[in-house]
């Protein structure tokens, strides 16, 4: 078993396509291999893995990420119901930033969407009762969490729903030119 690499509109940001092998039993997939993710030029490192769970529909996360040294390579797959995913672009100097890039994923599609550092996350579920897993190549550091404003108008992200529930937290990060960027 194997996955599928393709390139989306962003560099960094890539959709990745999971090939199961199924039989009278079921089916059997590899979601990641350390050596195909590297040949790929993408960092085989997972230091850490995480659920999350949205019981409604329309909930709405992000745009996350952690600053400075701390930027995250993420992983991100839907286990169960069907999340809109979406990357943003926060490199910079990339001739891409502030673009973002979304998909559909679902415990249906075999789709999973990676992004190296520099980009911020977010989903809004599509349906009730949604698992959302990721694999990130950085440990978390609370010092260093972050965020842009998930409908910042700069960046204009066509999210499907209006939401239904979002942290507090959420809804005061700053615009993405409000924001000020750890220069290394």
């Amino acid at each position: 078993a194997t996955v599928k690499f393709m390139e989306t509109t962003i560099s960094g940001c890539t959709l990745i396509e999971i090939q199961p092998i199924g039989d009278n039993r079921g089916y059997f997939a590899r979601t990641f291999c350390a050596e195909e993710f590297e040949r790929q030029g993408l960092n085989p490192v997972s230091a850490q893995c995480s659920i999350s769970y949205s019981a409604t529909r329309g909930t709405t996360r992000g745009l996350h990420f952690q600053r400075g040294a701390a930027m995250e390579d993420k992983l991100v797959r839907c286990l169960k119901g069907k999340i809109f995913d979406v990357m943003v672009d926060l490199r910079l100097g990339s001739p891409s930033f502030g673009k973002w890039f979304g998909q559909i994923l679902s415990e249906d599609n075999n789709l999973q969407l990676h992004s190296v550092k520099g980009f911020a996350h977010g989903f809004q579920t599509l349906t009730d009762d949604c698992i959302v897993s990721y694999h990130i190549a950085q440990n978390y550091d609370p010092e260093l969490s972050a965020g842009v404003l998930w409908n910042d108008p700069e960046i204009g992200i066509s999210w499907p729903l209006d939401p239904t529930e979002q942290s507090a937290r959420d809804i005061h990060f700053p615009k993405l030119r409000e924001f000020k960027f750890d220069v290394e």
